[in-house]
């Protein structure tokens, strides 16, 4: 499957490169191509330069936002959360039409410091903001409760015994992300919250998820729901 991913950042980058393994065409967009290979300084969680990152996958495209949308037959929004709707904007909402849009992003806000607050929250979400600028785009809010290692590789922690939701309002667009997440990605059990509105509920679970981080001294954690 051809494959957009929007952002350049530890996410972006473990996902594309998990999905280039698993021989997908992905193609990675950013705001400025020739700045991010000449950038020096490493961004959160990074241990090597994009650049040098990047020249160890060759097979993975890097492109405008707009090019990396067109190149994919569906898009995943991991770009900061804050920054999602520029990105998008920058995108092309022509290009996102029609197509699975998986957010994987969360609106943390980090202007205040640690830990992080979120942007918008209890009634509305990142989700559904970027599902009303984009109405045309079928979005599925996913892997944004996890930790990007934990996203591409569910079955190194607890032997994948524990659960990744989902959400949104496009039945079909639920089914070719579900089918991504378990069959490429590897995880057993896959929640489906309902309609879009229920990204409320999953970014809200950050601010839980960063306390655990701190209490742990991990982010290579997750949640098993049992009943």
């Amino acid at each position: 499957m051809r494959i957009g991913v929007l952002g350049t950042g530890i996410v972006a980058q473990t996902l594309s490169g998990k999905l280039s393994e698993l021989d997908h065409d992905v193609a990675m967009g950013t705001r400025d191509v020739a700045a991010l290979l000449a950038r020096t300084e490493l961004a959160f969680g990074q241990t090597e330069t994009f650049a040098v990152w990047h020249q160890q996958r060759p097979k993975i495209r890097v492109g405008t936002f707009a090019e990396s949308t067109v190149h994919g037959e569906m898009v995943i929004n991991a770009t900061a959360g804050s920054a999602s709707l520029e990105a998008l904007a920058a995108a092309g909402g022509a290009n996102l039409s029609g197509k699975v849009l998986l957010d994987a992003a969360n609106p943390l806000d980090f202007s205040q410091g640690l830990p992080p607050s979120l942007t918008v929250v209890n009634r509305d979400s990142l989700g559904e903001q970027i599902q009303r600028a984009y109405p045309q785009a079928r979005v599925v809010k996913a892997l944004n409760t996890v930790n990007a290692s934990v996203m591409v590789e569910p079955r190194a922690l607890a032997d994948g015994n524990h659960d990744i939701f989902m959400c949104g309002d496009d039945a079909d667009a639920k089914a070719v992300v579900g089918d991504l997440l378990t069959n490429g990605f590897g995880w057993r059990q896959v929640i489906d919250l309902g309609g879009i509105s229920a990204a409320r509920g999953m970014e809200m679970c950050l601010p839980l998820w960063v306390e655990l981080m701190g209490a742990l001294g991990t982010p290579t954690f997750n949640f098993k729901i049992v009943r």
